[in-house]
């Protein structure tokens, strides 16, 4: 039985994330992945943790809403907060079925100067980033982390580990 995965969003580095992590955990299920455009109900750029989190599970109820028919539905929110005079970035994964949820965080990783007096300036994360590497839509492509990895973890493989931590409910059901 081929189980429909619904993907809270429509840029392809989070769908490959998904689709990943999805293969990795569970090698012998086949899914059929959708990604899909639905709000996220918090500003574009989330500012905090809380906020970051609650634009995930947004986005995991509105599809789930959305799209009833689905096996899974997953939401993957980027965000930042500052925390004294530094910028941390992280993402949040949050996936539903009609018997579980699970939830994960990134790893976070502190932002260059030049990119937090971009955010300060009311610039959102993926435009301050294009601005100071020079390339344009990064957060679709290698985003920051890439960047400032050489893609030695590219955002898909960033965002991949997180989505696997968020799986282990579905893993080991029995005893969550």
């Amino acid at each position: 039985m081929i189980k429909k995965v619904i993907i809270a969003s429509t840029n392809p580095v989070k769908i490959n994330a998904v689709k990943v992590g999805f293969k990795k955990m569970f090698p012998l299920e086949k899914f059929d992945f959708k990604g899909v455009l639905v709000n996220s109900d918090v500003k574009s750029q989330p500012m905090n943790d809380s906020e970051t989190m609650a634009g995930a599970i947004n986005r995991t109820n509105n599809a789930k809403d959305q799209f009833k028919d689905a096996s899974f539905w997953v939401g993957i929110e980027g965000g930042i907060e500052k925390i004294k005079d530094e910028m941390e970035a992280f993402a949040w994964i949050i996936i539903k079925s009609n018997q579980l949820k699970g939830k994960a965080k990134t790893g976070t990783f502190f932002l260059p100067k030049k990119i937090v007096e971009l955010i300060e300036s009311g610039e959102e994360l993926g435009k301050a980033n294009d601005a100071v590497f020079g390339h344009t839509n990064s957060k679709q492509k290698n985003g920051t982390i890439g960047f400032l990895t050489e893609n030695n973890i590219t955002r898909t493989s960033y965002y991949t580990e997180a989505v696997i931590f968020a799986l282990i409910p579905f893993k080991n059901p029995e005893i969550y």
